[in-house]
């Protein structure tokens, strides 16, 4: 986020000012590069649900150079926080074949990786394709009043499961990243509501959704290495599905991965320091109750209606601009200069056309850059 401010403010700042709505000594007024910010700092604690190996690495070096009998041995610089105060564990996660002919080959993986307990495992298990045990899956939730999430890998295979399952009768949405912030969090309130059972997507469910009523977070091309499925990524995927204490992630693979054993391993790991911690303290643990909050929708789109008449009245007042005396030329120039700037600063390039185009027209002079 340090690194990327600079970068983010220097691209906004060229645009601006090559298009005129900035003068050149804009850029001037700008975030600390990378280097200028560790210069200023001294001490910095990082909060993360899935830190990176530099600040990993960071704590590490800065954990060998204190010198304090306070510090436990072998300290590595940081602290897990794993324990919820719900009691809640880290979900519980189960392989499956993408195709019911590869069970066997999912099999010897899983059992070289040594997840001996899991379902899969078991002398009567019987293998479907995925879909078909998705859909068995998906019901089963659906039964119990409960929702679920999948996530794949492109957004045409997202399409085409979500138009499969409405096929099938079940009621399911779709969040990608053409849909705009306001609509997706319209979506994900009416997921929580119970408008509809099933929210499929690609990288939009990596992090940042807070969504208790989840209890079955379905996982397609698990074992197909790439930005969406590395380990953290894949940990962050499946954190979608501990807010519920019936949270369950199903991974679809042939194969186990690299970073399909780190996530699993480590959520393993959580869920083992988390159960011993509730056994020890006598904590059952609960699903998280929160409130459905309603969101400013409707304000927004107020804006926007307001937005639209606002300029309507520009160009209305505009044609009697000839008629009007010299304080309300000046008053009408004025605002839609005002308005031009705001909409440069919302990024709204087009419409700041419109106003610099009917400024200009007005006036008959070009506006300096």
């Amino acid at each position: 986020q340090v690194k990327g401010m600079y970068n983010g403010d220097k691209a906004r700042k060229e645009v601006l000012v090559d298009y005129g709505f900035r003068l050149r000594a804009a850029m001037d007024n700008r975030p600390l590069k990378i280097e200028e910010f560790y210069e200023r700092i001294n001490q910095v604690v990082y909060v993360s649900a899935t830190p990176r190996e530099f600040e990993l690495d960071l704590s590490k070096k800065s954990s060998r150079n204190t010198n304090s009998s306070k510090l436990p041995k072998n300290y590595s610089g940081y602290v897990e926080q794993l324990i919820r105060p719900t009691g809640l564990l880290d979900p519980v996660i189960e392989l499956y074949p993408d195709l019911s002919s590869n069970i066997d080959k999912l099999k010897s993986a899983i059992k070289k990786r040594k997840y001996l307990d899991m379902e899969i495992l078991n002398d009567n298990f019987v293998a479907r394709n995925q879909i078909d045990d998705l859909l068995i899956r998906i019901q089963d939730t659906i039964k119990k009043g409960q929702r679920v999430l999948v996530t794949t890998l492109t957004k045409r295979m997202a399409e085409d499961l979500t138009t499969y399952l409405k096929d099938v009768n079940i009621s399911v949405s779709y969040i990608h990243s053409d849909v705009d912030s306001l609509d997706r969090v319209e979506i994900l309130k009416n997921l929580r509501l119970g408008k509809f059972d099933v929210l499929v997507g690609v990288n939009l469910l990596r992090e940042g959704l807070d969504l208790p009523e989840v209890s079955l977070v379905a996982i397609l091309d698990a074992d197909k290495e790439g930005f969406l499925r590395t380990g953290p990524s894949l940990i962050q995927i499946i954190g979608r599905a501990a807010r519920h204490q019936e949270g369950n992630v199903i991974m679809y693979s042939d194969k186990v991965t690299d970073s399909m054993h780190y996530a699993i391993s480590e959520t393993r790991r959580r869920r083992e320091i988390q159960n011993k911690y509730n056994i020890d303290h006598g904590i059952t643990p609960r699903s998280i109750q929160k409130e459905i909050r309603t969101q400013l929708v409707g304000k927004d789109k107020k804006e926007d209606i307001s937005t639209k008449v606002q300029d309507q009245n520009f160009y209305k007042r505009a044609e009697t601009f000839t008629i009007l005396d010299k304080k309300q030329r000046t008053d009408l120039l004025e605002e839609i200069h005002t308005q031009m700037l705001v909409y440069a600063d919302m990024m709204e390039f087009e419409l700041a056309t419109e106003m610099r185009d009917l400024y200009e027209k007005l006036t008959g002079k070009k506006l300096k850059s």
